[in-house]
């Protein structure tokens, strides 16, 4: 598939260019740019986030004071520290205060799957556009591009779930629950309010939209079935 449109990009007479952008009003076309299109909106919605907690300490010589500790994608919680209350970290009772858990695996899991379908709908929709014609006339076409299909509603699948549980896993580690495992909190004359944390509705959102590309790829599972000789054989059998 790669090989084919890396010839029929170089080498267009070859290939036999027959540009019919007719075919993107047709379900197998349209559904192509909704999952392009749905897959910019998810890498873009979990990989473009920033946010941080906010805490205000009080301790020696220091009265509600505002600590943060920023944290972005690919969310590892666990290397990021809270700023220090003052200069003197509270008489010397304030350590290094980190944010707990890794979700990186789960985050990148997502967006790189997101990244890597964006560049195959680019790929299918000039195969569609300029060769379909090449793409009917050879069935490896279809059948690569219906296995393809399978695999990435499966991989939405797995991805978005994943994502969505480690996403409500961010929102514990950086909510008003971590005040009671931070030790620098429960020194003598030590007290730490939970103030706030950024929104994360965005994050939110790419859950969404991975749902959506899980149901675009799965339901089109069936319009790129119907280009495979595997359908064409089972009309004849019935």
């Amino acid at each position: 598939w790669c090989g084919f449109l890396l010839v029929a990009l170089v080498s267009p007479r070859m290939a036999g260019l027959r540009v019919d952008f007719g075919l993107l009003l047709e379900p197998l076309g349209f559904i192509k740019v909704l999952e392009w299109i749905f897959s910019i909106f998810a890498f873009a919605t979990c990989g473009g986030f920033q946010g941080e907690t906010t805490l205000l300490v009080s301790c020696t010589g220091v009265v509600n004071e505002t600590v943060t500790a920023g944290f972005a994608y690919p969310f590892r919680l666990n290397t990021v520290v809270f700023s220090a209350p003052d200069p003197k970290r509270c008489g010397g009772t304030w350590t290094d205060v980190y944010l707990v858990g890794n979700f990186s695996s789960s985050a990148q899991f997502f967006v790189s799957l997101a990244v890597l379908v964006f560049l195959y709908c680019i790929a299918a929709l000039v195969v569609y556009v300029g060769y379909k014609h090449v793409y009917q006339q050879n069935s490896k076409f279809p059948l690569t591009d219906l296995a393809i299909t399978v695999i990435t509603a499966f991989l939405w699948l797995v991805s978005t779930f994943a994502w969505a549980k480690a996403l409500a896993d961010i929102k514990m580690s950086t909510g008003a629950s971590i005040i009671p495992g931070i030790e620098s909190c429960k020194a003598p004359g030590t007290t730490c309010r939970f103030a706030s944390v950024t929104s994360m509705g965005t994050l939110n959102v790419s859950v969404v939209f991975g749902l959506l590309n899980m149901v675009l790829w799965g339901g089109n599972v069936w319009f790129v079935y119907k280009d495979t000789n595997l359908h064409n054989q089972s009309n004849r059998i019935s």
